[in-house]
């Protein structure tokens, strides 16, 4: 069965990017020509072998390649200083031009495929094709940066979701803890005052992987909330960024104590409290989730 859907995945993408036309990408190009032109427009003078090894190519299939490159008058070759055995090569004027339009199609390619879906579909996709290649081995991307911002359309929704899925699936807490935050983001929607209350989502990448509140309990006390980080960011300071985000607002808007409600499980979270500042102030057992937990109130003076 996972061969098949493997073989299948395969014909499908194949056909989506056009890799069986005989030219590729409208380019007077076979798909391996372009492969070749590509690396060869995004190295520095690299040689036949490493490009053979990188590319996976039979040396003697790609030194007939670039014997064609070289009668089309696509590349020069420059020989080695420390090493007349090697062959340097270069793209000419013509290649660089053909290289420049390849690189401006595949562009446009991907552009049409992303086009076609909505936005938090584009986002399942190239997540993906990220963990594609990832566990088939590719190398990875640099870590993308961390950036904070305030809710915007729709991640409210994305906030109740990622809730209900995470914690069923870490805690078994069920439909009524999904209700809880349910029930929390749609009074802060309603009722929201920008001069006082705050939602942030952390991103990476253009995705979101994290969230927290701030919300009015009474004219000197604010309420956090909902301190939500996903499982591949966790690790790497989004919560402790959230939180610092959460303490630096509540002191710009005015409160002098916050509060946070939590749950004796969450270990991870009660050490970002607290290497913050945060004491607890009580603990009581409840089963608003469904099952048995404790609770627990935790306060900071500002």
């Amino acid at each position: 069965m996972s061969t098949a859907a493997v073989r299948r995945f395969n014909r499908f993408y194949t056909g989506q990017i056009g890799v069986l036309r005989k030219s590729y990408l409208n380019s007077d190009l076979s798909l391996a020509e372009a492969r070749v032109v590509y690396e060869l427009g995004s190295r520095q003078t690299p040689t036949a072998s490493e490009i053979a090894r990188d590319l996976g190519l039979d040396a003697g299939y790609l030194s007939r390649l670039l014997d064609s490159f070289r009668a089309r008058g696509l590349i020069t070759r420059k020989a080695s200083a420390t090493d007349k055995r090697q062959v340097h090569l270069k793209l000419s004027a013509r290649g660089r031009k053909a290289f420049e339009e390849l690189d401006r199609n595949s562009d446009r390619q991907a552009a049409g495929l992303l086009e076609r879906l909505h936005p938090p579909d584009r986002e399942r996709l190239v997540e993906s094709m990220r963990n594609i290649e990832t566990l088939l081995g590719g190398k990875p991307e640099s870590p993308p940066d961390l950036t904070i911002r305030t809710h915007r359309a729709g991640d409210i929704g994305w906030v109740i979701h990622r809730h209900g899925v995470l914690y069923a699936r870490e805690y078994g807490w069920g439909s009524l803890f999904e209700a809880l935050v349910g029930d929390v983001c749609i009074r802060f929607l309603r009722h929201f005052d920008p001069e006082r209350e705050r939602c942030w989502i952390a991103e990476r990448g253009g995705l979101p992987v994290g969230s927290i509140f701030l919300v009015k309990h009474s004219p000197r006390i604010a309420l956090l909330r909902m301190l939500l980080v996903e499982p591949e960011a966790r690790g790497l300071g989004v919560g402790r960024r959230l939180v610092e985000e959460c303490i630096a607002f509540a002191r710009q808007a005015g409160y002098r104590k916050m509060r946070l409600w939590t749950q004796a499980e969450l270990k991870t979270a009660q050490h970002i409290y607290s290497a913050h500042g945060f004491k607890l102030a009580g603990e009581k057992p409840h089963s608003h989730f469904g099952v048995e937990v404790m609770g627990q109130t935790w306060e900071l003076e500002l």
